[in-house]
């Protein structure tokens, strides 16, 4: 069987990793920001210099279009987003568009041939990092937000700097002739790393994404009473930190009590006057939980709304900050993905991504899936994430074989 070519993978790896390098052995690469613009436009050589055709949307999602040779048939994208969270790594997003440039370069070079156009596509603003919401401009073109609104959104690293600016300034905006068309459109692939040990403790080449897990998010706040914390009687307190405390021990344990792939997280935590000689009057934290089996989600629900509403003598109250449904992917591709790793010899598992994707938006309104790959010590989002390049080629052989077979049954 035909495969990609390691070197050239290491090369993209190496390349891509100096636009944002922080000098710690990550990168900071905020959406369109000068580092993304450099990364743009190295994928733009590239992919001009093998004969891609790269036009760019309205929001400037990317895309490098290399022609089939039935004009009837629609495109099968790959690729993913090249912006990062700041210090993080080298792997999470940008790793998807290379090794779709790789496949592509792969095909070009080997002459292999295909019916349908092959497209590598890059999503803007997927991190959110600098312009809140993550996965803005998937988001946008699949109408899950209003475009005037995201224009206006401020920058976190230059205060009243929005993201319509950087967009004018970025030289990437394009037309919005130029979205992504579903009825032109066979199927989107995105390959990711893990983000997260599983694959690796398994020890499986490559995850074969079925969809990505439901999640249910709220926030819980306990009211007390402020009071001196040198003079006031214990029995007497009204100490919201210690409601809340007791709060999330409740939760833990019994959320505990379920499915053992049910994962949840107090990730924020807020308490009022926040002095050391004060009895604390007012608490909040959050809680992420994240399942794919919405009827775990509903157990955990139901957990949540069996708390007391007085913890302590602490009022107890909770409200929902935001949630998603499981998305799943398309099974024809899932297939396709498996069957790949397996001609391969690659081993692999099947398995739900816990984090967010552009594909779980696009998923709504073309065929897509997802091909995942090992994050060692399961670390991302930090300088620390690493996934060794023969994993990275492993992974492009597989998102190779799965277009060519697509092509070939689509």
């Amino acid at each position: 069987m035909v495969t990609c070519s390691m070197e050239r993978m290491e090369d993209k790896i190496r390349t891509f990793s100096r636009f944002g390098d922080t000098g710690h052995g990550g990168i900071t690469r905020f959406s369109l920001s000068p580092e993304a613009v450099m990364a743009r436009n190295e994928i733009k050589r590239r992919m001009e210099k093998l004969g891609l055709t790269v036009k760019t949307d309205d929001v400037a999602n990317m895309y490098c279009t290399l022609p089939g040779t039935d004009p009837d048939v629609g495109a099968i994208m790959a690729g993913s987003h090249c912006d990062s969270v700041r210090q993080g790594g080298n792997y999470d997003g940008i790793l998807g568009v290379m090794t779709a440039m790789e496949a592509v370069e792969t095909i070009v070079t080997e002459k292999i041939p295909h019916k349908h156009p092959v497209t590598v596509v890059v999503w803007t603003n997927e991190e959110g990092a600098r312009f809140e919401p993550a996965m803005m401009c998937s988001g946008i073109i699949c109408g899950k937000f209003d475009k005037a609104k995201m224009l206006a959104t401020e920058a976190k690293d230059i205060p009243g700097y929005t993201f319509g600016q950087a967009l004018e300034e970025s030289g990437f905006k394009g037309s919005e002739a130029n979205r992504i068309d579903p009825k032109k459109t066979t199927g989107l692939l995105e390959l990711h790393i893990e983000q997260g040990p599983v694959l690796e403790n398994a020890k499986k080449d490559i995850g074969v994404v079925e969809g990505v897990c439901g999640m249910i998010n709220y926030e819980f706040t306990f009211k007390g009473q402020a009071d001196h914390a040198g003079t006031f009687p214990m029995k007497l307190r009204k100490d919201a930190l210690f409601a809340a405390a007791k709060a999330l021990l409740y939760l833990h344990t019994e959320f505990d009590k379920l499915d053992s792939k049910l994962v949840y997280t107090t990730g924020k935590i807020s308490c009022h006057p926040n002095i050391h000689t004060i009895i604390p009057d007012e608490v909040k934290f959050t809680l992420d939980a994240r399942h794919q089996d919405p009827e775990v989600l509903k157990q955990c629900l139901d957990i949540i709304k069996k708390m007391p509403k007085e913890i302590e003598r602490c009022e107890v109250s909770y409200e929902e900050a935001w949630s998603r449904k499981t998305v799943k992917y398309y099974p024809e591709y899932i297939d396709d993905v498996e069957k790949a790793a397996k001609e391969l010899g690659y081993s692999s598992m099947r398995m739900y991504s816990g984090p967010g994707h552009d594909a779980q938006y696009l998923c709504e309104i073309i065929p897509t899936t997802m091909i995942f790959v090992p994050s060692i010590g399961g670390h991302s989002h930090c300088e620390l994430e690493f996934t060794p390049v023969e994993n990275c080629w492993k992974g492009a052989n597989v998102l190779l074989h799965t277009i060519l077979e697509i092509d070939k049954t689509k």
